[in-house]
């Protein structure tokens, strides 16, 4: 076991100093992006101003045959395109394929001043963010990179889910952890061939009615596969100060269960979602951002409460210590956006004056 003196030592003589606070940058939308397809790639000069995140996908969406002109397309649009505000991510293939080591290598000592986080796939325990970690530092050290590549896992598997709190606390470069729900139901035995959502057959019904004909209809509500283990995520980042997102909604033509979705994984706590489709863009967007009258009254309340003690009544709710703390969370979250969305940043400034 390491001496907590020694949690924030780079891991290789020359590497950075590791950070010590995850900087929160809007990250609403991780836009995937095949780096090998030329004509996805020529669109990402004009895509990258709409998103807080691209992320060149070296892993599953890619054919085996194709690993490798994927990997040189991320490093030639890296090198070539200016992202400005817009972070750049990648997701490696996973740590038990040929292809893992050869993506980090080169990855970082061709773009690693370009990259801000690396996204490592089925994450099992924090012996894995070991790996990664220490690597990282002697490759940064290497390539003379003069601050810390930034590691995303997935939780994507049933012992993720079980050692999701040590993975979450394993390293000062963990950003964030996602969930992956298509792997995870295939690691659970889960039966559902759909990617994140619903699923009709998990329901509960309505008690019967003894004064109802017999096998008169009774109603059904569509419960949440993933509440449980969205919430664990979101308990074990939160508690080590790092970032939890939703993953992918596979069904791109169903707009509106995934923006249902989104704003589950957004009201339980996450701060964005993976976005597959230009479509789903837009969605990640509205859905992440406060709305501009919660934002108002956020505001409102943290102006009413001064130092945040005490109790005060306003418009007949009462609001204490704690709904000051969840006004806070509003507030600060709108301000990081308004930043980088001007848009936004009038809409919150017309709410206020209302």
């Amino acid at each position: 076991m390491r001496s907590p003196k020694d949690f924030f030592r780079p891991l290789a003589v020359g590497a950075p100093a590791p950070v010590r606070e995850v900087p929160f940058r809007p990250s609403r939308m991780i836009h995937f992006f095949d780096p090998g397809n030329e004509k996805m790639a020529a669109k990402i000069p004009a895509i990258a101003p709409t998103v807080d995140v691209l992320l060149g996908n070296l892993e599953d969406a890619v054919a085996a045959d194709r690993k490798e002109a994927a990997r040189s397309g991320l490093v030639n649009i890296a090198k070539t395109t200016d992202f400005g505000d817009t972070q750049l991510w990648t997701r490696v293939n996973s740590l038990d394929s040929p292809w893992a080591l050869d993506d980090l290598i080169t990855l970082v000592t061709e773009i690693g001043d370009k990259l801000d986080v690396i996204m490592v796939p089925k994450v099992e325990g924090a012996e894995d963010i070991h790996y990664v970690d220490r690597l990282l530092a002697q490759l940064e050290a290497k390539a003379r990179i003069e601050r810390p590549i930034l590691v995303h896992a997935i939780l994507e598997t049933a012992t993720g889910v079980a050692n999701v709190e040590e993975i979450a606390g394993a390293s000062p470069r963990m950003q964030g952890i996602s969930l992956g729900p298509a792997d995870l139901a295939a690691s659970r035995r889960m039966k559902t061939t759909r990617v994140g959502g619903g699923h009709p057959g998990y329901l509960v019904r309505e008690d019967p009615n003894p004064e109802s004909a017999a096998g008169e209809a009774r109603a059904t509500f569509q419960q949440d596969l993933w509440h449980y283990t969205i919430a664990r995520m979101v308990d074990a980042c939160a508690a080590h100060g790092i970032l939890p997102y939703y993953g992918p909604f596979g069904d791109i033509r169903d707009t509106v269960a995934c923006e249902d979705q989104f704003r589950n994984a957004f009201l339980l706590g996450c701060v964005g979602a993976w976005s597959l489709h230009p479509v789903q863009i837009e969605i990640a967007k509205r859905v992440f951002s406060p709305a501009p009258a919660d934002v108002a009254w956020a505001r409102k309340v943290i102006a009413a409460m001064g130092d945040g003690t005490g109790a005060v009544m306003i418009d007949g709710k009462m609001q204490d210590d704690a709904t000051y703390k969840q006004c806070q969370v509003v507030a600060q979250l709108a301000d990081a956006l308004a930043a980088r969305d001007p848009e936004l940043a009038d809409a919150y400034a017309a709410a206020e004056k209302e």
